[in-house]
């Protein structure tokens, strides 16, 4: 009798934590990136699609932007792929894009359990089959951003640095498939990783984000109407 009431004390101070912590992917209203943005008409329209590495350079692409593009983004984490099908026809809306840099990946490698990837590689690129499908309907300019590099060592939740490359081929052979143009962020942070990223964090520092934003905004600048 003594185990069981402990247990359902631990469940209930357990179950007592999480509610009183932001649900997952919920967006925290002091966070810049997740404000709405009003259009100036006559400017091209970006969406910007992906987790929270995308979350910290949208305020530099934002920026870097200022007067050619209205850049929008999901007004909350995207996550992984999973959440990406889930969510999708509610990130496009009902107006046009005319270009779309999107990315998932970083979610659906973490090793959950035993080793275990929250979404497996080939759920993965299955995923990504669905998401681009919906994404060509727009008839907006695609690109995908390779899974940026992540540190050795401990990480919380826990990620497999090799694991990265793994989950990068399966999406590029599903935007070779697709001819969808991709932003090799992976190529671009991995030499970088110590000068721009955060030790034991798959996140980057400001200058970190600064920098990633220039690479979105090359990718996205080439493909604006003129």
């Amino acid at each position: 009798m003594v185990m069981r009431y402990l247990a359902v004390l631990l469940l209930t101070l357990v179950l007592t934590l999480v509610a009183s912590f932001p649900a997952l992917g919920q967006r925290p209203a002091s966070n810049p990136a997740y404000a709405p943005v009003t259009d100036t008409p006559g400017l091209p329209r970006v969406l910007l699609i992906g987790d929270s590495i995308s979350v910290g350079y949208t305020i530099p692409v934002r920026n870097m932007l200022a007067g050619k593009a209205n850049v929008h983004r999901p007004l909350e984490n995207s996550g992984p792929t999973t959440r990406g099908i889930q969510d999708l026809e509610a990130w496009l809306g009902k107006e046009k894009w005319d270009a779309i840099h999107f990315n998932f990946g970083l979610h659906d490698l973490k090793t959950i359990w035993d080793g275990k990837h929250q979404v497996s590689v080939a759920d993965y690129e299955r995923n990504l089959r669905r998401i681009v499908a919906r994404l060509k309907q727009t008839g907006a300019v695609l690109i995908w951003a390779s899974t940026t590099a992540i540190p050795e060592g401990p990480l919380n939740p826990p990620r497999v640095p090799g694991d990265v490359e793994v989950y990068n081929k399966a999406a590029l052979r599903v935007m070779k498939d697709n001819s969808v143009k991709v932003n090799d962020l992976y190529t671009f942070s991995k030499p970088r990783l110590a000068e721009l990223g955060l030790p034991h964090n798959v996140h980057f520092s400001e200058a970190g984000y600064q920098a990633l934003g220039a690479e979105v905004v090359k990718a996205i600048t080439a493909v604006l109407p003129k």
